[in-house]
């Protein structure tokens, strides 16, 4: 098992870092947050020309995967630059058709999704909580409803948030497309990869509060010196470097579990997310912190990443959930 990124991976992730760094993230967030999809509907394009959705679509359904690993690199990348928008939600939708055996909706979907030409919603009560996320935003919203899986009708108006920019309703109505146990195992498959992707967002997303604390002490000064220099801050981003390098294996081991199809990989899953987003959470407290009083404003760009930690932490599985899980016989 090889744990280290190759070439590919590498040039996976430059690739998205490259696109993402020049397309402006913070303002096409703000315009999401705002009820304005344009700008982050411009970007899913862009992201669906390099790849990425299809990453998640099978190559009968013009898509390229599933490639779990791959779809955790480039979550990493959305992760690190803040993306708005139901990411994890339609990857984990398309896993779900695929993985449903109903051809005909698969059919319908999934190359679309591949191209970026469809934005899906997925709620699952029992893996994320009764809401979906961005169904204002939506081509369509799944609802896994026991064993049941439907088509929403509607959504009620977003409900408030600690993430503006993760935009809440509960779906209404809805249309049943399939029923039986074969929607239970797809839904919970489909959890999974959810899952796996949340814990790749909140890698990247710790990394990248890691990087703009770090260059904000170097050029914070008191008493005349750079306060990174003072060894109370230097231990703190210490620790939160310690926890961001020791869930970064436990995200590559998982997403190779995953594309192996092992029967360790939910254990596996559940491991990643809760290190990854335990250690994104410390990451925002600390750049909180070290910030100081500025850290509060919502004018600092910061903020979108600090306001997303926590979400992310819950998203597809609690700390709770994971650890269970993790722990079961």
């Amino acid at each position: 098992m090889r744990f280290l990124p190759d070439d590919e991976h590498r040039d996976l992730a430059r690739t998205l870092d490259a696109l993402l760094g020049a397309a402006d993230t913070p303002a096409a967030a703000r315009a999401w947050a705002a009820g304005d999809h344009a700008p982050g509907l411009a970007l899913w394009s862009r992201l669906a020309e390099t790849g990425v959705f299809a990453l998640a679509v099978p190559e009968e359904h013009e898509g390229m995967g599933p490639l779990p690993v791959e779809l955790a690199f480039s979550f990493i990348e959305l992760g690190r630059h803040a993306v708005p928008g139901p990411l994890v939600e339609t990857v984990a939708a398309a896993a779900l058709l695929d993985r449903l055996g109903h051809p005909g909706t698969a059919a319908a979907w999934l190359p679309r999704v591949a191209a970026g030409k469809a934005v899906l919603s997925l709620c699952a009560p029992e893996s994320a909580g009764p809401y979906a996320l961005d169904a204002d935003a939506a081509d369509a919203v799944l609802v896994v409803d026991g064993d049941a899986l439907l088509l929403a009708e509607s959504a009620g108006p977003p409900q408030p948030s600690a993430d503006p920019v993760r935009r809440l309703s509960r779906p209404l109505g809805g249309t049943v497309l399939a029923r039986g146990p074969e929607v239970t195992a797809a839904a919970a498959h489909a959890a999974g990869v959810a899952a796996l992707a949340t814990a790749a967002q909140s890698l990247g997303l710790g990394r990248a509060l890691l990087d703009r604390t770090v260059a904000h002490v170097r050029g914070r000064t008191q008493f005349g010196v750079p306060i990174g220099s003072f060894q109370a801050v230097k231990h703190r981003l210490a620790d939160t470097l310690v926890a961001l390098e020791f869930a970064q294996p436990l995200l590559y081991a998982a997403a190779l579990a995953c594309a192996a199809g092992s029967r360790s990989a939910p254990r596996e899953i559940a491991a990643a997310k809760v290190a990854a987003g335990g250690a994104a959470y410390a990451a925002a407290r600390t750049a909180l912190q070290l910030h100081g009083a500025i850290g509060y404003t919502e004018e600092l760009d910061l903020s979108l990443w600090i306001r997303k930690a926590r979400p992310l932490r819950d998203a597809w599985g609690t700390p709770a959930a994971c650890r269970a899980r993790v722990l079961a016989p």
